[in-house]
């Protein structure tokens, strides 16, 4: 694989002109919905309440589920893609951390 191979979808023309675009909503609203996935995230470790707690990671599945969903539409779209890492690369990261799974209190 070329090192510079990116995992890309054919990109979706948007009109070029300084009006917001769908590309550019629903890039808004995936940033929004990454926010509020994290500081749901927040708000269930500070929780004290039993109910308030199920209540806000019910929210919370909602709204990362939205977050995926806006992921997947923009790749599907092709305005989000990822840069592909060599597969030595990869094969290093599992060595280095393949290691750690004696540290685990579980087998």
């Amino acid at each position: 694989m070329n090192q510079n191979s990116k995992i890309e979808n054919p990109q979706t023309q948007v009109p070029k002109s300084p009006q917001m675009n769908d590309r550019d909503f629903i890039n808004d609203q995936l940033s929004t919905e990454k926010y509020m996935t994290s500081s749901y995230s927040v708000a269930m470790n500070e929780a004290s309440h039993e109910g308030l707690y199920r209540d806000i990671a019910t929210i919370a599945n909602e709204t990362q589920d939205c977050q995926r969903n806006l992921f997947n539409l923009m790749f599907k779209k092709g305005w989000y893609s990822f840069e592909a890492e060599p597969q030595q690369k990869l094969n290093q990261s599992y060595q280095q951390f393949s290691g750690y799974n004696n540290q685990f209190p579980y087998s």
